[in-house]
């Protein structure tokens, strides 16, 4: 790893601020199917780097947390696209992390594993349908015109819009994680 561990009793200031905001923000709440911080009390995975620029860390958990809790995408729609994400960007914490939260919102494991492949689950909602072909284009970096058809509607601007916000933030953790060696 190149990047200091930051354990909570050697924080202070902003960087305490942050800390505290995350490990007991929405993330924290409600059944944990992932561990926000490691034994020690430092944070796991992207939000430890958070710390590095509170500024900048605060920005990004704060999106973080609104792509999480704050979209109208559906549960499923959502963990969906982040495992996209990490399939494509090869980000083992996500991968891990959203696995198991995909669980827990009723992802089955055949679905979990064809996504963790790179492949389309077998899906009959017409919206997931389209939300997963969309956010498969937005990870290769555009939507052409026929995928654009092909998916609005049964999608809106608006889904459109967090889907390829909740691509972005999701691609920038995963560049930090691999530059960072988390």
């Amino acid at each position: 790893m190149r990047q200091h561990r930051f354990r909570p009793e050697q924080l202070s200031g902003d960087r305490r601020a942050l800390y505290d905001a995350i490990a007991s923000g929405p993330r924290s709440q409600g059944p944990q199917v992932f561990a926000l911080t490691d034994a020690d009390g430092a944070l796991r995975g992207p939000f430890n780097g958070f710390l590095l620029s509170p500024v900048l860390g605060d920005a990004l958990q704060r999106l973080g947390a609104a792509v999480r809790y704050g979209t109208a995408l559906s549960d499923r729609v959502r963990e969906m696209a982040v495992l996209v994400v990490a399939a494509r960007e090869d980000s083992a914490f996500e991968r891990e992390s959203h696995e198991a939260v995909g669980r827990a919102v009723g992802l089955t494991e055949d679905e979990v594993r064809a996504l963790r492949e790179g492949r389309v689950p077998p899906l009959t909602d017409p919206a997931e349908v389209a939300a997963l072909t969309l956010t498969r284009a937005l990870v290769d970096g555009d939507v052409p015109d026929e995928t654009w058809a092909a998916c609005v509607p049964p999608l809106t601007e608006e889904t459109v819009f967090e889907l390829s916000t909740l691509v972005g933030y999701y691609a920038a953790l995963a560049l930090q994680l691999r530059v960072f060696r988390i």
